[in-house]
């Protein structure tokens, strides 16, 4: 499987949220563009969001930083289709570490604009 791995996606950082810190978490979720990102994807399925399709108030570049923070804090999980790249929620393995705080974003009201 690592052959079919793209040269893009192998500099990808998937930290574990095991090894993610409470203030690291904390850290990550303080901001509003990147709770809207955890919000819309999980909506969706399993990697069926790329980041293009996100309607954020942000430039390409700061969106990217956003989607890298969360990835190093362990909430989102990217692989690249074509040239598409993909996102899934870390629910499962956040909520194990961090109990109740992913519930608590999902469940905060979009912020307008």
């Amino acid at each position: 499987m690592a052959d079919t791995v793209s040269r893009r996606a192998r500099g990808l950082v998937h930290a574990d949220p095991a090894e993610v810190t409470l203030q690291e978490a904390l850290d990550a979720l303080a901001d509003p563009v990147r709770r809207a990102i955890l919000r819309a994807c999980a909506a969706e399925p399993d990697f069926s969001r790329a980041c293009g399709t996100f309607d954020l108030p942000v430039s390409k570049a700061t969106a990217s930083h956003h989607f890298a923070v969360l990835r190093a804090a362990g909430l989102l999980e990217q692989v690249d289709r074509g040239s598409r790249r993909l996102n899934r929620l870390r629910r499962p393995e956040f909520e194990a570490c961090f109990p109740g705080l992913l519930a608590l974003v999902l469940a905060e009201p979009a912020q307008p604009g």
